[in-house]
């Protein structure tokens, strides 16, 4: 009877004492040559971005230590992914299939960096918003997403959120009128404040599309500095029937798509300062089914091959 009891007094202690759950850590880091069975420190790396997010604690960070194909995931908290340092892929095949997918708690930041997409010419979406207060995106490559209506980035929060996109290179993407490089479209009663700055957004169906069809909420578009060119539609269209869409564009290069830039739907109010738009195939500009577009007439509008097209709406003067 003793002999049992000091047993069973063992074992009790050698529960108390047994080691923790692993704690999420802030920091964690992918490899090429990783496992996902390791803890997804600098000394033992993660082989996927799926592997690590797990591992990872809300507003922490991803980051890639060496090259690799660290594959898609579904970021479901506040993080960052950085590779902007070695090459951190993710390779998308098939329709149906994304990138990198958000859908987020209403207080939650994203933030994605150094990230090259390929989407092998049939995958859905690069980077796929659905929830979230913000994604913030800079210095990526997403190419290659055409499945149809297939996006580089498509942007269709259902609350009340904001994108940033600056200093990444968005090509050949998309499959009709509707779909391309990025696309804003909240649904239902969700809203849009967007900001693209020094983007090269090339060769896609359309290059930006700010669509206010799909939702009660307005949306809020600046569009700086960006070179779009060789989009096979629209380079830029704000397409309004049910949202009140406000699109400000400055300082782009609109070159060599189909039309430069149109502002179509009661809804929609387009303003332009200092671009240049140029060489497109029909229009340089264009403004349908009432939609509004004034320009601050400092813009360079010039050989289009359909015609520069005419604002609509009184043009602005600076202040």
């Amino acid at each position: 009877m003793i002999r049992l009891t000091a047993l069973a007094t063992t074992a009790v202690v050698a529960c108390l004492y047994a080691a923790p759950a692993q704690a999420q850590a802030t920091r964690t880091w992918v490899s090429g040559v990783g496992d996902d069975a390791n803890p997804c420190s600098r000394t033992a790396p993660c082989k996927t971005f799926a592997g690590a997010i797990s591992k990872t604690a809300p507003a922490g960070e991803i980051n890639c230590l060496d090259p690799g194909g660290f594959g898609g995931v579904t970021i479901t908290k506040s993080l960052s992914i950085v590779c902007d340092y070695t090459e951190g892929g993710v390779l998308s095949a098939g329709a149906g299939v994304n990138g990198v997918v958000i859908n987020a708690g209403v207080n939650d930041i994203v933030v994605l960096s150094g990230i090259d997409f390929n989407g092998a010419g049939n995958a859905q979406n690069g980077i796929r918003f659905i929830a979230g207060a913000a994604l913030h995106v800079r210095n990526v490559k997403i190419v290659g997403y055409r499945a149809s209506n297939g996006n580089g980035i498509s942007f269709a929060p259902t609350g009340t959120s904001e994108l940033y996109v600056s200093d990444s290179f968005i090509a050949g993407n998309g499959t009709s009128t509707t779909s391309g490089g990025i696309v804003v479209e909240p649904t239902g009663a969700g809203a849009a404040r967007v900001s693209l700055n020094r983007n090269q957004i090339e060769n896609n169906t359309v290059g930006i599309r700010i669509g206010g069809t799909a939702s009660t909420g307005g949306i809020r578009a600046l569009i700086r500095d960006n070179v779009i060119s060789g989009n096979t539609n629209n380079g830029v269209l704000s397409s309004a029937s049910t949202a009140a869409t406000f699109v400000h564009l400055e300082r782009n290069t609109i070159f060599a798509n189909n039309t430069g830039i149109q502002s179509d739907g009661a809804n929609s109010f387009m303003q332009i300062n200092g671009n240049t738009i140029t060489l497109s195939l029909g229009a340089g500009m264009s403004a349908t089914a009432s939609g509004t577009l004034q320009s601050y007439v400092n813009n360079f509008i010039n050989f289009n091959s359909g015609g520069d097209g005419a604002t609509a709406g009184a043009n602005l003067a600076p202040k």
